[in-house]
């Protein structure tokens, strides 16, 4: 499908500047007129298993050049999503953190100084992964009162040791000790390989922890009850939160996950009771996927129809 541009030019999906839906790319970080700033962290140090996520960034920017820049149409829903954002600035693309190969920490106050500053100017932050050790940096910048929502196989919740300190097993301990973080919600905990140590950790600290039987079991109303409406909220979607069917590019994948429609339907229940000032997405492995790359496509297209969402709520306040 072609897409035309403000120009009048077409662009194919293989062609043009790679920016995330052919957003404008904003270089002067201070001078942002948008409500809404994607960022790329282009970072896997944290994972000890396979690396490869540093190049989901580009990766999943590519994938969202096969939407087209006036947005997309909802046929059940009726309605006309992003028909504006992206063409009259609302969205920008502000590149890649910068990243300081073997310094660790370097790395992370980098993420946590440029969510600061956009922060700052009250935009939206949209963080494309990276392993999640990236979201703790992440959360780290916002110097606001917020709930954090976790979607994700994996309780990430690991014990920080001398020898392992920022793995993508930890964030979540880490975001637990963040005191502008009024509470966690962990989603679709399933994997076989998390710890009773990590499920008790996790609970004393009051977390609210859904397994995947669990979260079908129960009601969205029931999952999402704890959090008061309307307060600040930041989501972090790990890939393998969707099913290990849906996500070959994904080094941890696991089993009966969620399927495409349960994952939205959660994330548009948030929309609507929160007001989301800030997502991530992480773990897409470029290097593991197949065909034409079927995980960064998914990935691109979970967080365009989220946007699309919280735009729509914005227009309609």
């Amino acid at each position: 499908m072609a897409n035309m541009i403000g120009n009048g030019r077409i662009n194919r999906a293989f062609s043009g500047i790679p920016t995330f839906l052919r957003a404008n790319y904003a270089e002067d970080l201070q001078a942002l007129q948008a409500k809404m700033a994607v960022f790329g962290v282009p970072f896997d140090e944290g994972a000890p298993y396979l690396p490869g996520m540093r190049f989901a960034p580009r990766s999943i920017r590519e994938h969202s050049m096969r939407f087209s820049p006036s947005g997309f149409y909802d046929i059940d829903r009726g309605q006309h999503y992003l028909a504006t954002e992206i063409l009259d600035g609302s969205i920008v693309d502000v590149g890649d953190v910068d990243i300081a190969p073997t310094n660790i920490e370097r790395t992370l106050d980098n993420i946590t100084g440029l969510v600061r500053t956009l922060r700052s100017q009250n935009l939206i932050t949209v963080g494309i992964g990276g392993d999640h050790s990236v979201s703790y940096p992440i959360i780290r910048g916002f110097d606001e009162p917020i709930h954090v929502i976790q979607f994700d196989a994996h309780l990430d919740f690991a014990p920080v040791t001398e020898q392992i300190q920022y793995s993508n097993g930890q964030p979540f301990r880490h975001v637990s000790t963040l005191e502008h973080v009024k509470s966690i919600t962990q989603v679709g905990i399933r994997s076989l390989r998390v710890r009773p140590s990590e499920v008790a950790d996790t609970s004393a600290n009051g977390n609210h922890v859904y397994s995947m039987k669990a979260f079908r079991k129960s009601s969205l109303e029931q999952v999402f009850a704890h959090l008061p409406k309307g307060e600040k909220c930041y989501i972090s979607i790990d890939i393998d939160a969707f099913d290990m069917s849906l996500t070959p590019g994904c080094v941890s994948a696991e089993p009966e996950g969620f399927f495409y429609q349960e994952l939205m339907d959660a994330l548009i229940a948030l929309n609507e009771k929160m007001t989301i000032v800030g997502f991530d997405l992480v773990e897409v492995c470029p290097s593991l996927d197949v065909g034409t790359g079927v995980t960064s496509y998914l990935a691109a297209h979970t967080m365009v129809e989220l946007m699309g969402h919280i735009f729509a709520k914005q227009n309609n306040d």
